[in-house]
């Protein structure tokens, strides 16, 4: 946790600097009195130090049995500097603790709100609640669990500012596991440095893959209203499609730092989900997407061929994967997957592969494995 901690601080100092240099106090009540009141609009008292209009930002944080994590959540949006501000906090019928540490985060400030479901709806309607209520220039939707570095606000926000084409951006992430925290590494496509992608692009680097870290990403409330909420039959994969949907209606951009904490457990929504379900959801994600966006997509029949054939050659490669590992029902059942997402596949070097380990058997692979290893190492 050292360097998160680590980060935390100095950027806090950051923060307090700037708001010194602009004549603000670093003392007392953290933005809540100094901020405007008009929630972004362009009037005088909305422009800051440095003349341009403040931008407002709104979170949604759904809340499910995550009421131990959800004071470090919204302290983590209280704390950044930047853009005014609003948090909602929706419990989605939690038995736990929530209620109770909502109450005391709307008694402690004021902009945070709260609202509790007397039945639980699911995630996917808690999202599109949210997205509902959001009305900021920019919007965030943060699960409980997971938490904001500082800063990540208002790099993000700064970009879109700068550049209003960009609809979403996202960043780099820690995944913090029982007390380990590890950086996410981005795709190597991606390069060093902040930048904007055009949405061919940003489709291009991801591929079959979803290369978005969900609660690093900051996005256009206007294009979010657009483009629309989460769909029903996604449980799994309704993010990916979403990052989608913003790359077909304009730029995306990638921040290059660490934005947010992501946290592993075994309540993750995403860890209820086999291999072979993952590759069906993201199936019926790129039909969405395909479909939905077709009006505004070039070569939009190209595009869907080579995102299938992409899944297919990833699904080959799990395959693969799973006979290394010993399971091998597991890779006969996510290789039919490949083969039927795309016959194609069974001409390509992946599947010649996974072929030849089968035909040596699990036991004669695994006897001349070490010996291929050595002759790939440099």
């Amino acid at each position: 946790m050292d360097g998160i901690i680590f980060a935390q601080l100095r950027c806090t100092i950051k923060c307090v600097a700037a708001r010194l240099m602009n004549g603000q106090s670093a003392v007392g009540k953290q933005h809540c009195d100094l901020r405007p009141k008009n929630h972004g609009k362009l009037f005088p008292e909305a422009f800051g130090g440095n003349g341009h209009a403040v931008s407002s930002v709104d979170a949604i944080i759904p809340c499910f049995q995550y009421g131990h994590f959800l004071q470090e959540c919204v302290d983590s949006l209280l704390k950044q500097c930047g853009p005014e501000l609003r948090v909602l906090i929706i419990d989605d019928a939690s038995t736990d603790s929530t209620p109770q540490v909502a109450q005391e985060l709307i008694r402690a400030d004021p902009r945070v709100e709260f609202r509790r479901h007397s039945a639980n709806k699911g995630h996917i309607a808690t999202f599109n609640e949210g997205i509902a209520w959001a009305a900021a220039d920019y919007m965030i939707l943060l699960s409980a669990d997971d938490y904001l570095m500082p800063g990540a606000i208002e790099r993000a926000t700064r970009l879109m500012d700068e550049h209003p084409s960009v609809g979403l951006t996202f960043g780099g992430a820690v995944a913090l596991y029982q007390g380990h925290e590890a950086i996410v590494a981005p795709p190597p496509e991606l390069g060093p440095g902040t930048k904007i992608l055009s949405g061919r692009e940003f489709i291009k680097i991801g591929g079959a893959r979803n290369i978005v870290i969900a609660p690093s990403v900051i996005v256009r409330t206007s294009l979010q209203k657009k483009v629309g909420g989460y769909l029903p039959d996604l449980t799994h994969s309704g993010d990916m499609e979403m990052w989608l949907r913003f790359a077909a209606h304009g730029p995306v951009g990638f921040i290059d730092a660490i934005q947010a904490v992501y946290r592993r457990h075994s309540t993750n929504m995403s860890g209820g989900y086999s291999a072979e379900q993952d590759f069906l959801q993201r199936k019926l994600a790129f039909e969405h997407f395909l479909d939905s966006c077709a009006p505004v997509l070039a070569d939009v029949n190209d595009l869907r061929s080579w995102l299938i054939s992409h899944l297919a050659l990833d699904a080959t490669s799990c395959a693969s994967r799973a006979f290394n590992d010993g399971d091998v029902e597991l890779s006969e059942r996510l290789s039919a997957i490949a083969s039927k997402l795309d016959p194609k596949v069974t001409r390509s070097r992946r599947w010649l592969l996974l072929a030849c380990k089968r035909q040596l058997g699990l036991r004669g692979w695994q006897l001349v494995r070490p010996a291929i290893k050595r002759l790939r190492s440099p």
